[in-house]
């Protein structure tokens, strides 16, 4: 395993983070419900969703200098400047 594949698992799950912090999916796990009690895992999906909207200008900004960081290793690992550092 490499600091390379550790970067690009911290950059899907921080993307991943922010897509299913997103209001939207809020909608998607609760929406077109007259009653939760119908649906309780729904619910539950709504309310897990509705806690981790709560941040997600805070997952925005995070994934977004991510992503950032992300770039800038790869592409100083592909031009040869930096070596991916092996763990296993």
């Amino acid at each position: 395993i490499g600091i390379g594949t550790l970067v690009l698992l911290a950059n899907a799950v921080l993307l991943s983070l922010y897509s299913f912090s997103c209001h939207s999916c809020r909608h998607l796990c609760g929406g077109n419900l007259d009653s939760f009690a119908k649906a309780p895992g729904r619910y539950r999906a709504w309310k897990v969703v509705s806690l981790l909207n709560e941040h997600h200008m805070l997952y925005a900004w995070i994934s977004l200098i991510w992503v950032a960081l992300t770039d800038l290793y790869v592409r100083l690992v592909a031009m040869g400047i930096i070596s991916d550092l092996r763990i296993i």
